[in-house]
């Protein structure tokens, strides 16, 4: 039987999530698995997950469609919907209906908390989040992992972070939300996480990089962001967007295959297609 997956969002062609996936097919040995890429919009995504026959596994998402994952989903798992965003829905049977229904998880945390540990972080103390989104809301939860629960937030206007605060306050975070985001000076932390879509935090680079801070910019294409470019040249440790791919990703081949993702291989893809996007 062919078992079929992709990643869906809005824009979506320059993903590399089919690279990810489909090399951990191979190096799982699992033939008659297909893993493609759909341009789709949050209007879209109901009809297209209920267009979907019995031979579709899993979805991976992206922008912007985290949130409205939830509302198509006929189960959340805990985590997930504390968060309140999902980057991923996986077929599962549903006990004592004999059918099959949509669990949305998020491997976003896991993929934001070992792209930190890789650059050295093992812990965090003061920690800025750039954005409100769904990567912000798993951000949060990343950060609360590695100690940090009251982060400072930059949003453009805090009245529309209601999603991000409720999210907040079911992981236990008390995050301090500043509006006015881009003119908002960068607070100093030893972590600063950027969500925000390419170009939006530009102005990040015009910042006075303390060398000890940690940049992770979210952002895998174009690379490297203004910002990343910046904190390096000041000697900072940066994290991109593809690491967070990566371990998102190995996350999801598990969630997906019922088989450990084979990382080593897949980062190897991963650098080989990236090119010069890698950090």
């Amino acid at each position: 039987m062919t078992h079929r997956a992709a990643v869906l969002g809005m824009p979506i062609e320059h993903s590399l999530s089919p690279v990810l996936h489909t090399v951990a097919y191979a190096e799982l040995g699992l033939s008659g698995w297909d893993y493609g890429r759909y341009a789709v919009d949050e209007a879209g995504l109901p009809g297209f997950v209920a267009g979907l026959g019995p031979e579709w596994v899993g979805l991976s998402l992206t922008m912007p469609l985290k949130r409205v994952a939830l509302e198509v989903a006929d189960e959340v798992a805990p985590d997930t919907a504390a968060i309140g965003a999902a980057n991923t829905l996986v077929r599962r049977q549903q006990a004592g209906s004999g059918g099959a229904g949509w669990l949305a998880t998020n491997t976003d945390v896991v993929g934001i908390e070992q792209s930190l540990r890789a650059v050295g972080v093992t812990a965090v103390e003061s920690a800025v989040v750039v954005g409100a989104g769904g990567t912000a809301q798993a951000a949060l939860a990343a950060l609360r992992r590695l100690g940090e629960t009251a982060p400072t937030v930059l949003v453009r206007d805090p009245a529309r972070a209601g999603a991000l605060r409720a999210a907040a306050e079911r992981l236990g975070v008390v995050p301090r939300i500043l509006g006015g985001f881009p003119g908002t000076p960068l607070p100093p932390a030893d972590v600063v996480i950027s969500t925000v879509p390419a170009g939006t935090a530009d102005v990040l680079a015009d910042v006075a990089w303390d060398p000890a801070t940690v940049l992770l910019d979210v952002i895998y294409a174009p690379w490297p962001t203004a910002p990343a470019a910046a904190a390096a040249a000041a000697g900072c440790r940066v994290a991109g967007g593809l690491e967070v791919l990566l371990h998102q990703a190995v996350g999801q081949v598990e969630l997906m295959t019922g088989r450990p993702g084979p990382t080593e291989a897949m980062a190897a893809a991963l650098a080989a297609a990236a090119g010069d996007r890698r950090p």
